[in-house]
């Protein structure tokens, strides 16, 4: 099984591990489950995503050390550094980074700016994971076509949404399709992944509940649900 584990995403400390110390415990877990790659959102000093390399590094060097192998992933959502120059500008400075630069990093097609932030990506010699929300993205990828240094598409089916209709509007690309929902539709989508054999993810990003509705504690809980 090809599996991700996305481990904090937005949530609050309440709800997922957010500091260093934190997603680097939470990773090890994970990883001795089996999970290979795991997707992060590094937090700044206040709790807020960060896109600042000094700011971003201990959390991926954290993980790295207490995880050995495991692929290392973070976000460049625009919610992080809403302006797009500057959000290329902080992360064409990752270049600099050392055992804190991330293995790859996810980049949604839908924001302005996207095509930068991939050719930033691939500069600094981090792999590109093409997030892809709904058709419209989908068609947008496939008129502007796959960037140098993508690695995967990360098809995100919404809330309410069905993976099909998404996975039509992808059935060009000639690469890795990684399928998984969020909120009411993580589990019915991880389970149609599985079905179609794709490469899928589950955490506490994308989900709190396990499939039985109750709260998942950790993201263990949730990969050892996967696994059952």
């Amino acid at each position: 099984m090809d599996l991700q584990a996305c481990l904090n995403g937005e949530r609050s400390a309440a709800d997922a591990p957010v500091t260093a110390v934190a997603l680097a415990a939470a990773a090890a877990e994970v990883a001795a489950l089996g999970v290979a790659s795991v997707h992060v959102h590094p937090r700044d000093a206040t709790g807020a995503t960060t896109l600042i390399g000094p700011e971003l590094a201990p959390t991926v060097a954290a993980i790295r050390a207490a995880a050995p192998g495991t692929a290392v992933g973070v976000t460049t959502g625009a919610w992080a550094q809403p302006d797009p120059a500057r959000r290329v500008a902080a992360i064409a400075a990752w270049v600099g980074l050392s055992t804190g630069r991330p293995d790859f990093a996810s980049v949604n097609v839908h924001e302005d700016g996207w095509q930068e932030v991939c050719a930033a990506l691939t500069a600094a010699g981090i792999a590109v994971e093409l997030g892809v929300f709904d058709v419209p993205a989908a068609e947008l990828l496939r008129e502007h076509g796959i960037p140098a240094g993508a690695v995967r598409v990360l098809a995100e089916v919404q809330p309410h949404a069905e993976a099909a209709p998404l996975l039509d509007a992808l059935a060009w690309s000639p690469l890795p399709i990684l399928l998984h929902g969020e909120e009411d539709t993580a589990w019915p989508v991880l389970t149609e992944a599985l079905r179609r054999g794709l490469p899928t993810r589950m955490g506490l990003e994308d989900t709190l509940h396990l499939p039985d509705g109750t709260r998942a504690t950790t993201n263990a809980d949730l990969i050892h649900a996967v696994l059952r």
